[in-house]
């Protein structure tokens, strides 16, 4: 047999496990940089457009990574703006055939390829029932781009490998962008600097995170032979602890827990030993202030506790990963809190022997009804 025909899938750097993945980590920064020169005055433009109808309150409709996206713009639509939002149930449309007046609604679908099933269904439906209607898409010829009222495309290009990582930063930063425009738009008070400026130094300092990749490849020996994780945080960070569970159990099949903290003191705190490890995402701001008491539980129980996010709450850990927060809009710092923690799930399943290219039972279009 030659030595071509011997040679590992590892010998190839152009077929080596992993390479659409991390490939698509290290695009971050640019996709951040492109929404910024190219999405941004659109993005505002649909703000404007949507602010003028007076929306009284958000639904928002989404799945997997995507959810993840939502919440996070819950966040900020409750926070930012003080909107009442909810997160919708798909199946009281698509399976039950519930028809809700919609009226004055403001119905926000998240989805990187727009072509779910349930997703166009129970939007075509929201848009019926009186909902205003916004996509928010890496697609901008998607069904779901074409049955809602409005679109957003997140810029990201193209993505190859199944879990979803330059989509998901895409999709967080134009969720901002159009929560920043809808507040222009009202006048809301308070100082504040517009969206694109706030946001302008996120994509160096992605670059810089991600320059940081052996760090978290020394971080991901820890978890190789893990049975279990938890992952946690409060605030603009608990997406951030939902996203990070769900990359390592699609890539390396490891069990991942996430609760917010106040949920994990509420009966899953009894799980935790000094065996299964727990992660935190501390935001640097109210969300991390919130979350201290939490932490201290978990001392107390011995945990073998990971910080990804503040420097102090680094330093007090059994290890961690410190960002660069300083001047970053607690709002904004989830952007950069994904990224070691995608780093971190490419690892471990590099590690388990997986590829994280193509995890077992899952493809790019998950199309649920």
């Amino acid at each position: 047999m030659s030595g071509t025909a011997n040679r590992t899938l590892h010998d190839n750097p152009d077929e080596r496990p992993g390479r659409y993945m991390t490939a698509e980590m290290a695009e971050q920064p640019d996709v951040l940089r492109r929404i910024l020169a190219e999405g941004a005055s659109r993005i505002r433009t649909v703000a404007e457009q949507v602010a003028a109808r007076r929306p009284r309150f958000v639904l928002f409709t989404a799945r997997g990574t995507s959810d993840n996206a939502a919440l996070y713009a819950k966040y900020l639509f409750e926070v930012r703006l003080g909107m009442p939002c909810g997160l919708t149930s798909m199946s009281t449309t698509t399976a039950y055939g519930a028809r809700p007046d919609l009226r004055d609604c403001l119905v926000v679908t998240v989805s990187q390829s727009g072509g779910s099933p349930d997703l166009i269904t129970s939007t075509r439906a929201a848009r019926e029932a009186g909902a205003i209607t916004l996509a928010v898409t890496n697609n901008a010829g998607s069904a779901l781009a074409g049955v809602s009222e409005f679109h957003v495309d997140v810029l990201a290009g193209p993505e190859r490998a199944l879990p979803a990582t330059k989509t998901y930063t895409a999709e967080l930063l134009a969720l901002y962008l159009f929560v920043d425009g809808l507040r222009d738009s009202w006048g809301h008070p308070g100082p504040h600097a517009a969206g694109d400026l706030a946001a302008k130094a996120l994509p160096d300092l992605a670059e810089s995170v991600l320059a940081r990749h052996a760090e978290v490849k020394a971080l991901a020996a820890r978890y190789r032979f893990a049975e279990r994780m938890v992952l946690t945080s409060r605030g603009y960070g608990y997406p951030t602890a939902k996203e990070a569970a769900l990359k390592l159990m699609e890539t390396s099949y490891i069990p991942a827990l996430s609760y917010s903290g106040a949920d994990l003191l509420h009966g899953p705190l009894a799980m935790v030993d000094n065996i299964s490890p727990v992660i935190a995402i501390v935001t640097d701001g109210k969300g991390g202030e919130a979350l201290r008491p939490v932490l201290e539980r978990l001392r107390d129980r011995g945990a073998d506790l990971v910080v990804i996010g503040s420097r102090a709450e680094v330093d007090r850990a059994a290890a961690g990963f410190a960002l660069p927060t300083d001047g970053v809009a607690e709002e904004l710092q989830p952007v950069l809190e994904i990224l070691p923690l995608q780093m971190l799930a490419y690892e471990v399943t590099l590690a388990r022997g997986q590829d994280p290219d193509a995890p077992r039972s899952l493809a790019k279009v998950t199309k649920t009804h």
